[in-house]
């Protein structure tokens, strides 16, 4: 090629021409994961101020219906639990467990530590129970007063509770002598009815039988030998009954049936009558 010949102009290469792609942002993923924590903190802490307050509506309506059956004070101290959580069950319908105590409730003549226990209670009461159960508790001068009202009864009787038994410590008048005598009772629920059994006597230390006692004293043993009966089915709810009394150490437990239809039949709410 001549020098006056021009050289083609070559094009410059297509990278030069391009520029560099933009850097792509990143995305920040901590704000959304600290949204997310917030909304579930949130969300927790509904959830247990809920619980809480309902909660709080079970038992103060539980106590007040206990109150309100049972005639207690106002002010009665009543202690109630409701086990696991209360919402679901809420929801549900049903209340799983429900406990429910007090310490020195007196209803009618009989005073003692209550506690009961039912299983499936119903919300809106439309139905019954699943089941349930309840206790009293009595010591001895909590027994002493319940049989200080009952006829035949030795005035100035001791009472005291010796697993298994109740004993009474009395005397009787023998030619101006007054002779010591303990009986040993056997308690029980008698159709609902509490009742005390003789199974033993003392005379001044010596171990007598029924009849024998009868021998020696007469008429003034029978008030020692005979079988008292307290009734308490009227005053209590008629879907509460009594079906078992034992000697436990220094206490006397009684053991209550109750009938599940108790919180929709409104007959079971008023109190039983005595035969």
């Amino acid at each position: 090629m001549s020098a006056g010949d021009t050289q083609p102009t070559r094009p410059l290469p297509a990278w030069s021409l391009q520029t560099a792609p933009p850097a792509r942002r990143r995305r920040r993923v901590w704000p959304w994961l600290l949204a997310l924590l917030v909304v579930a903190g949130l969300a927790v802490v509904a959830w247990f101020v809920g619980e809480a307050v309902a909660r709080d509506l079970v038992t103060r309506t539980a106590r007040e219906q206990v109150i309100t059956t049972l005639a207690l004070p106002p002010d009665q101290q009543i202690d109630v639990e409701v086990t696991g959580a209360v919402l679901p069950q809420l929801i549900r319908g049903t209340l799983d467990d429900l406990s429910i105590s007090s310490d020195d409730v007196t209803i009618g003549p009989l005073t003692g530590d209550i506690a009961v226990d039912v299983q499936g209670v119903p919300i809106r009461g439309d139905a019954d129970l699943a089941a349930g159960s309840g206790t009293v508790t009595l010591d001895a001068a909590q027994l002493q007063g319940l049989l200080s009202g009952l006829e035949n009864v030795p005035d100035g009787a001791e009472l005291a509770l010796d697993a298994p038994d109740v004993r009474l410590s009395t005397s009787f008048p023998v030619f101006g002598v007054e002779v010591p005598v303990t009986v040993a009772v056997v308690p029980s629920a008698v159709a609902g009815d509490l009742a005390l059994t003789p199974s033993a006597v003392s005379v001044a230390g010596a171990e007598l039988t029924a009849d024998g006692v009868r021998d020696q004293f007469g008429g003034l043993a029978d008030g020692v030998l005979r079988t008292w009966t307290v009734c308490i089915a009227g005053d209590l709810p008629a879907g509460i009954t009594l079906t078992d009394l034992v000697v436990e150490g220094d206490r006397l437990r009684g053991s209550f049936a109750i009938d599940p239809a108790i919180v929709r039949d409104a007959s079971l709410q008023q109190n039983g009558t005595c035969a």
